[in-house]
């Protein structure tokens, strides 16, 4: 007599809200990647990144987040920020996204100077002298042999974003009231400092 087959029931229960962490950037390839490293299927957050276009603006990364706001409303718990880097944009322009982000509690504004990058070579080393965009690509590069806008995730791992945080706080101090306006700053960490402690 054969043995008896076991019927497989999924239990029956609330699925848990997973945090949604909504996050409009100027880049079409490192960030996206970047933040993506976050979104894992046990995480109980997600990360929805929306990307740019090449002449990605501050003023059109702020109506991309808008324009997505209108069609997905997020609840008191989640968050929207917006990332950019500091370019060449103006103070006006970027006023614009210090102004929004200021309008409500779970509404945020990251900025890298000079690049997003700097975030990303603060997870390797302090990221002191800083001369330039191109000086902080370079540096990175010794980092990441062969880095052209992607990201091996293998190489961002927990303890490497733990010393990123670490180091970006050292140098955003006292912090900031609205974004780094000197080369070599970043406030990228207070956004992934609350993507971890979810």
């Amino acid at each position: 007599m054969p043995p008896k087959r076991r019927r497989f029931q999924r239990p029956l229960g609330e699925r848990r809200y997973r945090k949604l962490f909504v996050i409009a950037v100027e880049g079409v390839k490192t960030e996206p990647q970047y933040f993506a490293i976050f979104n894992d299927q046990q995480s109980v957050i997600r990360v929805n990144c929306l990307k740019g276009s090449h002449d990605s603006s501050p003023p059109q990364v702020l109506k991309r987040m808008e324009d997505h706001l209108r069609q997905e409303e997020l609840r008191s718990s989640d968050e929207a920020w917006l990332v950019v880097d500091k370019d060449q944009w103006t103070d006006e322009q970027l006023d614009q996204l210090h102004a929004w982000a200021q309008a409500r509690n779970n509404y945020g504004f990251a900025l890298s100077n000079p690049k997003f990058e700097y975030w990303l070579l603060l997870h390797f080393e302090d990221g002191t002298g800083i001369a330039s965009s191109r000086d902080c690509s370079d540096r990175l590069k010794r980092h990441l042999p062969g880095y052209d806008k992607g990201i091996d995730a293998r190489k961002i791992t927990r303890d490497r974003i733990d010393e990123a945080i670490r180091r970006a706080r050292l140098r955003d101090n006292p912090p900031c009231a609205d974004w780094p306006r000197a080369l070599g700053g970043t406030t990228v960490y207070k956004l992934v400092e609350n993507i971890l402690q979810v």
